[in-house]
Order: structure tokens, then C-alpha cells, then sequence
């Protein structure tokens, strides 16, 4: 099987490949359009700001191929956010798969939302022997909406999504490369059931 990790100037690629390994496969990080279409999977990491990671996209028409994927395709963390409609964060026009749009956390929370949550879970395929309560492990002071692609949702004072679907499109907002057993399962329904 073919993994595609997208290159896109943005952190957390290293978590991601090793978490591949361990699930017996070899990830290629690329920010080349043909291989990431020839993939069999493509997963979307990051960890960092919305408006380089976007420019970084749009100077290599990543943009567009991200758009014209057909595979199953996972958006981790800000890969998530990026996937929105648009982000506060540097008030930022984002890929707009989903239709949430990404707010800060307000003032009076402590932020960065860091440490072990719980999400929700749905009878998506994508949730297959999870056990609940599902822990995963968060590091983001930007959330997601709630919209009619949230499969699952968090709490941090206030409910966002943790899991958005639409189509062959899947994004999480916590690390499950970082996320246990919860995370581990949810890379491996993400590789081997979908």
C-alpha cells in the first residue's frame, strides 16, 4: 500500500511516519502532486500556523490536488483546521472541505487545550473497536465548529469537532499518532478498513 504524508512546511511529520512503521507500513513525505494522487492513502499532518502552512499549499497548487483527491485522505491537527472553510488565525481562507469554520479558544481558557480528552464516538467505520471512553491527546489553541460533517466531539468548555467526514474525507483534530491505544486503532481503521 502506498502512504502519501503530505510536505507542506508544517511540524509533527516525524510522529506520523514512525507511527506508520509501527503499523508495518512505509510512509513516503512528499509535497510531489502525481505521488500523492498515485497514493492508496493520504494523510494530511501538521502542527503550526494556518496562513504559512495555506501560502506553503498554494505556491505548489497543493491546494488544488488536496481538492481533486479521490483516496481516502486524513487531516491531523491543523491538517484538520485547513481542511475548514476558513481560520481565525491570521484570518485565513482555508481548503473549505468542511463547512466549520476554526475559532481561537476564548480568553478565559487556558490555551494551548494540551493533554488527554475524551472524543465522542459514532458508529463510523472509522471508530471500528475503539473502546469508550476514547482518550486521545490534544495540542491545538484553535478548534473546529460544530457543522453537519462532525462525526465526534470534544469538550474543552466548549463542545468542537474532534472528528469531521465527508466523503472520502476524514480529519482529527488530536494526534492519534501520539493517542495510545484509541489513536493507534484509529490510524490502523484509517489504513485497513476504509
Amino acid at each position: 500500500m502506498k502512504v502519501a504524508v503530505i510536505k507542506y512546511n508544517a511540524g509533527n511529520i516525524k510522529s506520523v511516519m514512525l507511527a506508520l512503521k509501527r503499523l508495518g507500513l512505509e510512509g513516503n513525505l512528499t509535497d510531489n502532486p502525481e505521488e500523492i494522487l498515485n497514493a492508496d492513502r493520504v494523510i494530511f499532518p501538521g502542527q503550526g500556523e494556518a496562513i504559512s502552512a495555506m501560502k506553503y499549499l498554494k505556491e505548489r497548487d497543493l491546494d488544488k490536488v488536496i481538492k481533486s483527491i479521490e483516496k481516502p485522505f486524513l487531516g491531523i491537527c491543523l491538517g484538520l483546521q485547513l481542511l475548514c472553510s476558513h481560520s481565525e488565525e491570521g484570518n485565513t481562507e482555508c481548503l473549505g472541505i468542511f463547512d466549520a469554520k476554526v475559532k481561537k479558544f476564548p480568553n478565559d481558557l487556558k490555551v494551548p487545550h494540551m493533554g488527554w480528552n475524551v472524543g465522542s464516538l459514532s458508529d463510523d467505520v472509522i471508530f471500528k473497536n475503539i473502546k469508550s471512553p476514547a482518550y486521545y491527546y490534544f495540542v491545538h489553541s484553535y478548534y473546529a465548529e460544530i457543522c453537519e460533517q462532525t462525526i465526534s466531539q470534544t469538550d474543552y468548555m466548549l463542545p468542537f469537532s474532534n472528528v469531521l467526514k465527508k466523503n472520502n474525507f476524514y480529519a482529527i483534530q488530536p494526534h492519534p499518532e501520539k493517542s495510545a491505544e484509541a489513536g493507534e486503532q484509529f490510524l490502523r481503521n484509517f489504513l485497513f478498513e476504509l
